[in-house]
């Protein structure tokens, strides 16, 4: 291998992300919480979503635990939660108003979406594990104008205004993928 870990997640930063925020419930009732840019979509049929999570981290024995959870789009204006939540400790909760989604789980306020799982499949993914979801119930946001959160070489950016109304050149590229 002709390069180091930093080197490595230096190169991945080169990736844009969005952020979210996946929340739960363990089964002794205390609410759980963390920040992922990890989260991706994984099939249409059945509506799968994945999200991993660092074997070191402090609560990923109660995510190993975790049959449902919720994960909340983060938009640009939620900046301070994300930090809230991406601390390993803490009370990540107080003075935070939630939502409860059809299904129970907590949900965050305002978010440009979130996305109500049950525990489909786990995964080994190295010093990490990924956890696939099948999406229960969704909720949107009303707000069509607000910007998601996004992450870039190792801090938040922010998208080109012009980017909201900008159609794409083809927008039949994608088709067949």
């Amino acid at each position: 291998m002709s390069f180091d870990e930093r080197r490595f997640r230096d190169a991945l930063g080169a990736f844009p992300t969005g952020v979210a925020i996946v929340t739960g419930i363990t089964a002794d009732g205390h609410r759980l919480g963390m920040t992922v840019s990890s989260f991706n979509s994984v099939s249409t049929s059945p509506p799968l979503v994945l999200f991993s999570v660092a074997l070191r981290a402090h609560s990923f024995p109660a995510w190993m635990g975790m049959e449902r959870y919720s994960i909340n789009i983060l938009s640009q204006a939620q900046e301070d939660v994300s930090n809230r939540f991406a601390r390993a400790l803490g009370d990540k909760w107080s003075n935070l108003v939630l939502i409860d989604g059809e299904t129970g789980l907590p949900l965050l306020p305002n978010t440009l979406a979130s996305f109500e799982c049950e525990s489909y499949a786990r995964y080994d993914g190295g010093d990490h594990m990924i956890f696939v979801g099948r999406v229960i119930a969704l909720r949107t946001t009303p707000h069509k104008q607000a910007q998601p959160l996004i992450f870039y070489g190792g801090r938040y950016r922010r998208l080109d205004a012009g980017f909201r109304d900008m159609p794409p050149r083809d927008a039949n590229i994608f088709e067949g993928w």
